[in-house]
C-alpha cells in the first residue's frame, strides 16, 4: 500500500474525523476540482486519484490492503439508524432509537469481554467505530434516551479507547457535534 494518502472531511462527520477540515460552507478548490459532481465528503485521495463516499473508500482500502484483515462492519445500519434519531420525531423516531440500540447490542455482543473490538489490541475495528461515540450526546439529546444503561459494555470501550492520547485529540468535543446538528436541523427545517 505505497503512495501518497489525503483525507478530506469535515470536523462532525463520523466517518472521518482524523483527516484534512473541509468547510463544507466554503468548499476548497481541491475539494470541487477532485469531486466536481456530488461536492461532498469524505473524499481520499491516493497519488492524486479521488475515491468518493465512505463506503466506497472503505472498499477500495480493503482492495488495496488485500492482505490485512476486512474492514468493512458486520452491520453496517449504526449510521442510518443513529441518523433517524435527530431528524426524525414521534413513532419514526422510537422506531429509529430501537433500531440503533438493537445495533449497538449487537456490536456490544461481538466486543463480548474484550477490551477492544478486535481483541487485546487497539485495531481497526476501534479506530472505525469510536467516531461514533462523539455522536451519542446528540442522538441521546435530540431523541431523548440515554445510550449508557442498554450498552454498557460499548461504554466501557468507548472510555477505553478516549483514554488512548491518539483517539481523543482526533475525536470531536461531542457537544461540538450537537451544535453542528442544531444548525443543521434549522438550515433543513427540522426541528
Amino acid at each position: 500500500m505505497a503512495g501518497e494518502f489525503v483525507v478530506l472531511d469535515s470536523y462532525a462527520s463520523m466517518f472521518g474525523m482524523r483527516y484534512e477540515e473541509e468547510d463544507l460552507d466554503n468548499k476548497s478548490p481541491l475539494l470541487l476540482q477532485i469531486n466536481p459532481i456530488h461536492q461532498k465528503i469524505p473524499v481520499l485521495i491516493h497519488n492524486g486519484k479521488a475515491v468518493c463516499e465512505s463506503l466506497i473508500i472503505v472498499h477500495y482500502m480493503d482492495e488495496i490492503c488485500h492482505d490485512k484483515k476486512p474492514l468493512l462492519p458486520t452491520d453496517p445500519y449504526v449510521y442510518d439508524a443513529g441518523k433517524r434519531t435527530w431528524t426524525t420525531k414521534g413513532k419514526e423516531q422510537e422506531a429509529a432509537k430501537k433500531q440503533f440500540i438493537e445495533i449497538l447490542r449487537t456490536l456490544e455482543g461481538a466486543l463480548g469481554d474484550k477490551p477492544y473490538i478486535g481483541g487485546e489490541d487497539f485495531g481497526f475495528g476501534d479506530v472505525a467505530l469510536v467516531p461514533y461515540c462523539s455522536w451519542f450526546h446528540t442522538h441521546e439529546t435530540c431523541g431523548n434516551f440515554k445510550i449508557e444503561p442498554e450498552v454498557p459494555k460499548i461504554m466501557e470501550w468507548a472510555k477505553r479507547c478516549m483514554e488512548r492520547e491518539s483517539v481523543s485529540k482526533g475525536i470531536v468535543d461531542p457537544h461540538k457535534v450537537y451544535e453542528a446538528v442544531l444548525f443543521y436541523k434549522k438550515k433543513l427545517g427540522i426541528e
